[in-house]
């Protein structure tokens, strides 16, 4: 059992598989299997957190309700919804404590019940609220209702609504409980302007059956019936949490700063929307029947994209803000003193080539689907590219976003190339106007100079830059977006050095950082989607064992929800960086999507890609 008075005495966040996500489509909140909210920005996703002990202590915020003495916990989400029941088994009784927040109310709040399912079980109740990032304390003041407190910092208001005696102690909010078998009492913490009166009260077990009934209604929509479902749905349930749904903006996680190596500083804030997220979610969400949301996504990509091509970003703010102005923060202490600890995100005014590719994939794989009417795209696609054809050649910060020198990576170029081949494609098939012969010529000159400058002929396999030997693991989606085919010697070889040099225990690192120089201390986990792209490569390879062995150990990964993080430290067997990370979960739906299709592999290239031979393809090695 935990020690006693655990709720009380923590001082650091916990291991990051320990923590569930709960939101309502605007924010979303990470609960601590104790009991502990240690993280939750209002009103927004990239909003200033008034819970932010995942980055510090008790002393920046944070929300427990939990036993007074040792207990063991038990954790689930209640079926296919976003609501999470923690179930603490005491000496004296056991209790679950059901955490939701309301889709769709009138204010966006966090609802806990506590629920007494044995004995009389002793519980404590810890508030410590602290605005704009753990920086502010507030003002507290009684409301004319029973156990109402308000608490008010500057512009933000939350109220606290308690079936239980409050007191102040510490500059924190307490109040001890006991709660009996069949006992049953809801504590409700809403946020709203401070300038507004407090956000009126509303029935909680009304709001937990809607709430429930919204999740159910949602995930019932699901196509996917092969196996691992049950995974598959709660990456989707995931995903829908990560959702904005005022504008559709998937975000790439709720959090900042959790580190991919512990005690690094390999910490970004990803509370924004990714253009590269972009194929990837639409294949996903269309592929188990989620069109609305794939819709909504495309919209919101098309309207953050707008504008002059120079100023094409990899990442927007919810709504298409193109200003994320990266700041530290340095009285956070960081996760486990991983400083420093970011808001905002340098790495938006990078020129990463491979974005216009990923930009590209996505439009076109929604004409090809009909998911949208995008004759509006189309001249702002012409723009695009007319910029792409002119800067193609010039080196970037690639995928990964490396801080260090900009040099010609491979797959920028890679991607280059893909934007110019699927606007060919669709200019071709929909009868659209466009300058082609010179598109295609330009898509010829990239494809040259990837193989002749990224193959090594001396290494037998592609690198990461031009400039260098060194592998990279995004180089496995060169067959997979159709550069080249599968059965390529060049390809197969590059497959092969990735899995005797980048594979650590069925985990692939994106490259070796302590050889490259990204302009950051050497160290950090496994990236996640860079293994299901090995599984997919698999899958293009026809090595169906393989794969679905692979997709196995890969799916053990995730904690006891079902949630994935960014990274996976293979050493230690946790899990590493923001959490719960989209591109992970994207990548797994889309994997097991594949997977479990059983396509051929001349089928699974053609669905991804429909890769062209093109007449200037250099002979094979």
């Amino acid at each position: 059992m935990r020690a006693q008075n655990e709720i009380i005495d923590r001082r650091c966040p916990l291991p990051i598989e320990d923590y569930g996500i709960i939101g309502d489509c605007t924010t979303a909140a990470l609960v601590g299997r104790d009991g502990s909210i240690d993280w939750l920005c209002w009103p927004r996703f990239d909003s200033p957190a008034c819970f932010a002990a995942l980055l510090g202590d008790t002393r920046h915020g944070r929300w427990s309700i939990g036993p007074k003495g040792a207990y063991e916990a038990s954790r689930r989400y209640c079926g296919t919804t976003a609501t999470l029941e923690t179930t603490f088994r005491t000496a004296a009784g056991s209790v679950a404590l059901i955490d939701f927040m309301p889709v769709g109310g009138p204010a966006s709040s966090v609802v806990r019940i506590i629920e007494g399912r044995a004995g009389a079980v002793p519980m404590q109740m810890l508030m410590t609220l602290r605005f704009d990032y753990g920086s502010s304390v507030p003002w507290v003041t009684k409301l004319d209702e029973a156990n109402a407190l308000t608490a008010i910092a500057g512009p933000n208001l939350a109220v606290l609504r308690s079936p239980i005696a409050l007191h102040g102690e510490n500059l924190s909010t307490v109040g001890d409980f006991t709660v009996k078998a069949k006992e049953r009492m809801g504590f409700c913490l809403s946020f709203g302007p401070s300038h507004l009166p407090p956000p009126a009260p509303f029935d909680i077990e009304s709001a937990l059956q809607a709430t429930t009934h919204f999740w159910n209604s949602w995930a019932s929509r699901c196509t996917y019936g092969g196996p691992h479902r049950d995974a598959v749905l709660r990456s989707l349930l995931t995903l829908k949490m990560l959702s904005y749904s005022e504008t559709g903006g998937i975000v790439a996680a709720p959090t900042t700063s959790l580190p991919e190596f512990i005690g690094g500083k390999r910490n970004w804030d990803y509370r924004y929307c990714w253009v590269r997220d972009a194929t990837l979610s639409l294949m996903a969400l269309m592929g188990a029947g989620y069109f609305e949301e794939a819709k909504a996504w495309c919209n919101w990509l098309q309207r953050a994209v707008a504008g002059s091509p120079e100023a094409l970003q990899i990442m927007y703010g919810l709504s298409g803000e193109r200003r994320l102005t990266e700041l530290s923060l340095p009285w956070l202490p960081g996760y486990y003193k991983s400083l420093p600890v970011r808001i905002g995100n340098a790495a938006s005014s990078q020129l990463q080539l491979d974005v216009w590719g990923e930009l590209m994939d996505a439009l076109h794989i929604a004409r090809e689907s009909g998911l949208a009417r995008l004759e509006s795209a189309w001249a702002l696609q012409i723009v695009l590219l007319e910029h792409l054809e002119k800067i193609w050649a010039r080196r970037d910060a690639g995928i990964w976003e490396t801080r260090g020198v900009k040099k010609h990576f491979t797959f920028s170029k890679v991607m280059a190339w893909v934007a110019f081949d699927r606007s060919i494609r669709d200019a071709e098939k929909f009868g659209l106007s466009a300058p082609l012969d010179r598109w295609r010529s330009v898509r010829a000159k990239i494809h040259s100079s990837v193989c002749q400058n990224g193959y090594k002929e001396h290494l037998g396999f592609f690198t990461q830059s031009y400039e260098d030997d060194e592998l990279d693991a995004s180089l496995l989606l060169i067959p997979i977006v159709g550069f080249l085919p599968i059965h390529d010697p060049r390809v197969k070889k590059t497959i092969q050095a990735i899995e005797s040099n980048l594979l650590r225990q069925s985990f692939v690192a994106r490259y070796r950082t302590e050889l490259v120089d990204d302009g950051l201390p050497p160290g950090e986990g496994a990236f996640l989607p860079c293994s299901f792209w090995l599984v997919d490569a698999y899958l293009l390879q026809d090595e169906q064992a393989k794969a679905k062995a692979l997709f196995e150990r890969l799916l053990n990964a995730r904690n006891d929800l079902g949630l994935l993080s960014e990274e996976y430290d293979w050493r230690n067997c946790r899990l590493l960086g923001n959490f719960p990370q989209a591109f992970s979960h994207f990548s797994l739906i889309q994997t097991a999507l594949t997977l479990y299709r059983h396509m051929p592999a001349a089928k699974l290239v053609a669905a991804r890609a429909e890769c062209h031979q093109l007449e200037s393809l250099p002979d094979r090695v």
